[in-house]
């Protein structure tokens, strides 16, 4: 019988890769603070957001789930060592896609899996690199598919992905907010998930 999983996560992004790999899951999420510590690498950083989440919705759990596994990521993207959020609003989406345009950043989504015996904590690295972007292709996908809630202020899967990545190194799901293969591995080496 396969344990129990929850997404510790609100994002339909994450939700939909782990349908797509036929995962039974539940979603719970709790209020937690994304506190970027400067004096952490980025990758540090996008774990502790992720333990931190996790962590949260762990003390919301009631004892008949002391059995299940907890998923919790944090998607960033760095560009020069920069840490690039979600942009608060249209000019700033604007902003942040005018200094991706043309130049290769990181994305790194940071990672946590835990039961009440132990937790796994890992980060996941992919490349991307964009064309250059005409002012017109930027404002019309901010316009058109209001980019607010996402770190880089793009996502992948959409428009803008289709029309202006140049190239991607590594994992394409990792840009989408969640290295779901690697996921999966862990799950069935480190938490028995499918015995």
């Amino acid at each position: 019988m396969m344990r129990e999983i929850i997404l510790a996560s609100g994002s339909p992004r994450r939700k939909m890769l782990l349908e797509w790999a036929e995962v039974k899951f539940t979603v719970q999420v709790a209020d937690s603070e994304e506190i970027i510590n400067p004096e952490l690498k980025p990758e540090q950083v996008a774990v502790e957001i992720a333990r931190s989440k996790l962590n949260a919705v762990r003390s919301l759990l009631s004892p008949d789930k002391s059995d299940a596994v907890l998923i919790a990521a944090d998607t960033i993207v760095v560009l020069d060592n920069e840490i690039i959020g979600k942009p608060s609003n249209r000019s700033h989406a604007i902003e942040i896609l005018n200094k991706l345009a043309g130049k290769t950043h990181r994305v790194i989504s940071g990672v946590c899996i835990a039961d009440l015996n132990k937790a796994e904590e890992f980060y996941e690295e992919t490349f991307v690199r964009f064309h250059p972007l005409t002012s017109a292709q930027i404002t019309h996908y901010v316009d058109t598919y209001a980019p607010y809630d996402k770190a880089g202020s793009y996502a992948i899967q959409e428009w803008i992905g289709v029309v202006g990545i140049h190239s991607i190194q590594g994992d394409f799901y990792n840009v989408m907010g969640l290295p779901v293969s690697r996921v999966i591995q862990k799950l069935i080496a480190d938490f028995h998930w499918n015995d």
